[in-house]
């Protein structure tokens, strides 16, 4: 019986999720927080507010529009609800503002290391997380891998793989949220709590951890990522026997 075809499904616009989730809302941060000057300079509270509730409508819409979560949206909600919690506490309880460092340090840190919990706490599940992230059927054939497991009675090298991937996965979030930490205590410390436009440079430090966040963790993670693909398939093949085209769904 010839083998089936292999189907290739759409993904998920990762330019469009970084646009809305990273760049649109530093920008905001850094140009819109300021009370006067120009046109576009709509106040620190206003600027915070459309910089929060932009990827949470890009959620909503995106959910609407493929009636599906869209992770990174997930994960930017809870950024979101965090961030806000944490700004309008900052705003309106001065004396809390000589600890804004660490404050928002801990709130970047908890991010990370949420989600590479559930990484595992997942991995036994019926949908292990790091099935949503890399072992998929947008990228893997898995049928035909896990066919070829059970074949070979590769089970338990399977699952252990599967397990060595979801602990790299682990490790490299919990790396994110110390680099998180110091970022925010890095950009904080010249932070005055006596400044009059307090919430106009608190603003623009948010927009720039957030920007120098995605360059200094999320560049790493890509190799992190690519790593871990080159390290599954490399694992794959050898369980399975099977070659990296077959392995792979075709692009």
């Amino acid at each position: 019986m010839p083998d089936t075809p292999k189907e290739n499904k759409k993904p998920d616009n990762s330019l469009l999720d970084i646009i809305v989730n990273v760049i649109a809302p530093v920008m905001i941060l850094s140009y819109m927080s300021k009370e006067e000057g120009k046109f576009w300079h709509l106040g620190p509270v206003t600027a915070m507010s459309i910089a929060l509730i932009l990827p949470l409508a890009f959620g909503i819409w995106h959910f609407v529009k493929h009636k599906k979560l869209n992770l990174f949206s997930c994960v930017g909600l809870f950024a979101i609800l965090l961030t806000g919690l944490i700004t309008i506490y900052l705003f309106y309880v001065e004396s809390s503002r000589q600890y804004v460092g660490i404050i928002f340090g801990i709130k970047e840190a908890v991010q990370p290391l949420v989600i590479g919990s559930l990484f595992l706490i997942t991995h036994k599940m019926t949908s292990p997380l790091l099935n949503t992230f890399l072992y998929n059927d947008g990228l893997f054939d898995v049928k035909r891998i896990k066919k070829a497991v059970k074949e070979n009675n590769n089970e338990p090298a399977h699952n252990s793989l599967l397990w060595k991937c979801t602990l790299i996965m682990f490790g490299s979030f919990c790396i994110s949220a110390v680099a998180n930490l110091a970022l925010s205590l890095y950009f904080f410390k010249g932070l005055s709590s006596t400044l009059d436009n307090w919430k106009v440079e608190y603003n623009e430090i948010v927009g720039k951890i957030t920007g120098w966040g995605f360059l200094v963790i999320g560049a790493p993670f890509i190799f992190v990522m690519a790593f871990i693909l080159y390290f599954m398939i490399k694992g794959l093949k050898r369980i399975t026997g099977l070659k990296t085209d077959d392995i792979l769904i075709a692009r």
